[in-house]
């Protein structure tokens, strides 16, 4: 064998091709193998840069290997301080807890209790949904059409999308969807207002009517802005409807920030924008810094669980929680959040002016660094609110291409159509402006290439 063989692509692409499972997802987009990451920007074995605008499905706010995190991982890495720590408390644990503590509001602030989970946010949900039940004594759960809250048995069940259930069966009973929100594609045909109204009166009619077949749930769990489900942010009116009818009806309400959240959206929490106070915070991916780490932020009320009721081996993940305290206090800064926003306020400007020039993009979504562009099948029927029908297929196109001009992204929403912005909350106005070149280029070669 040649020395330098081993310093390929193909050679690691096909080393894992042969080891590792058939659900492997992201090296089928992203055929390469690491080997230095930083900022934005990582590099493969071969020496190809490549801007990163997925840095671990948002898990990498800071992007990679950001000096202060780093240097705090280091100092406690040589300091003999514990590092698996169980649920035990550490002052590195106590300092991160009041630290993310003084972020919530205030309300929740003077009655909380934090879980701290195994170091997934699909372990969040499932902690979530049982400390509901456990504190309610009851077993429904509501969710809603889109939803992403995970892959394990529980979170799997309150997800909406159908690919990774069809196979398995038997997953949690007694959970009930309810219509979200999302004007382009409206569940009830109506888009803009008028279809937040009717998802408004739909829920709180379904949880108030005594014929609805649902019995009163456990708990009601969302996402302020769904994800995976497409970059759909909630309106304002329905989270407030939301809140207000679940606290009508004692119901506790779970949002998953878990993608959100933690200054993504150009608020802390992206609940913050419809200035509720949810009973229960899912929080995982950036929260750790850069490391492993999720937890359940919740109102006291609901702490009736008995010890040892949701445990894990790794929930005591110091230096996750160091790395995360730094995280949460660059992040939460108000000149920071500022920032997200109006970098986010610059993209979609640039991509609004990008879709009016082609005519395979439908729809484009966002709130700070959290960003959807939403393609379409120009040469399709459009439905009755004249919205062209999605195109897995050209996004699968220009997800393609933009890799191979360097630039990194993910796809999501219904049928794979949706390009997504994941990328670090301090990526620098030069970095976006590249990444902007770049997506442009690409989508007027792919707008080009479609017949119409």
């Amino acid at each position: 064998m040649n020395k330098n063989e081993n310093c390929t692509n193909q050679y690691y692409i096909a080393r894992q091709n042969a080891t590792e499972s058939n659900a492997r997802s992201y090296p089928r987009k992203f055929p390469f193998a690491l080997a230095k990451a930083k900022g934005s920007w990582v590099e493969d074995v071969e020496g190809n840069k490549y801007l990163d605008f997925l840095c671990g499905a948002g898990t990498l706010a800071l992007g990679h290997n950001d000096p202060e995190v780093n240097q705090a991982m280091i100092d406690m890495l040589t300091s003999d301080a514990p590092l698996h720590t169980l649920d035990l408390t550490t002052p590195v644990k106590d300092e991160f807890v009041h630290t993310l503590i003084s972020l919530l509001p205030k309300e929740l602030q003077d009655n909380v209790k934090i879980q701290f989970c195994s170091p997934s946010g699909t372990d969040a949900t499932d902690a979530a949904i049982k400390l509901c039940k456990t504190a309610t004594g009851r077993t429904t759960v509501v969710a809603f059409h889109g939803a992403y809250h995970g892959m394990g048995q529980g979170s799997l069940s309150v997800t909406g999308n159908l690919n990774a259930k069809n196979k398995v069966g038997a997953l949690m009973p007694d959970v009930h969807f309810m219509p979200y929100p999302y004007s382009y594609r409206c569940p009830f045909g109506l888009g803009g207002e008028a279809g937040t109204d009717a998802a408004c009166e739909y829920f709180e009619r379904m949880l108030k009517d005594p014929e609805s077949g649902i019995t009163k749930p456990a708990a009601v769990i969302l996402e302020p802005i769904q994800g995976e489900g497409g970059v759909i942010p909630a309106p304002v009116k329905f989270l407030q409807t939301v809140r207000r009818v679940t606290k009508e009806l004692d119901i506790p309400m779970i949002v998953d920030e878990i993608q959100c959240g933690i200054g993504r959206s150009g608020k802390f929490f992206a609940f913050e924008y419809a200035d509720i106070v949810p009973d229960v915070i899912l929080v995982s991916k950036a929260i750790g810094g850069s490391q492993p780490l999720s937890v359940v932020i919740y109102n006291k009320e609901l702490d009736k669980w008995n010890p040892g009721a949701h445990a894990g081996t790794f929930r005591g993940n110091q230096l996750a929680m160091k790395a995360g305290t730094i995280l949460i206090k660059r992040v939460s800064q108000p000149e920071f959040l500022a920032d997200v926003v109006a970098k986010g306020t610059h993209m979609r400007d640039r991509l609004l002016a990008l879709k009016d020039k082609v005519s395979i993009i439908g729809d484009i979504r966002e709130k700070g660094l959290m960003m959807g562009i939403e393609f379409v099948d120009p040469n399709a029927t459009p439905d009755k609110l004249g919205s062209l029908p999605p195109s897995g297929e050209i996004a699968a196109d220009v997800q393609h291409r933009c890799f191979d001009n360097g630039l990194i992204m993910e796809r999501g929403g219904r049928n794979g159509a949706v390009m997504r912005c994941l990328c670090a909350l301090n990526v620098s106005h030069e970095d976006v402006d590249k990444m902007l070149a770049i997506f442009e280029k690409v989508v007027l070669e792919v707008n080009a290439s479609v017949k119409k």
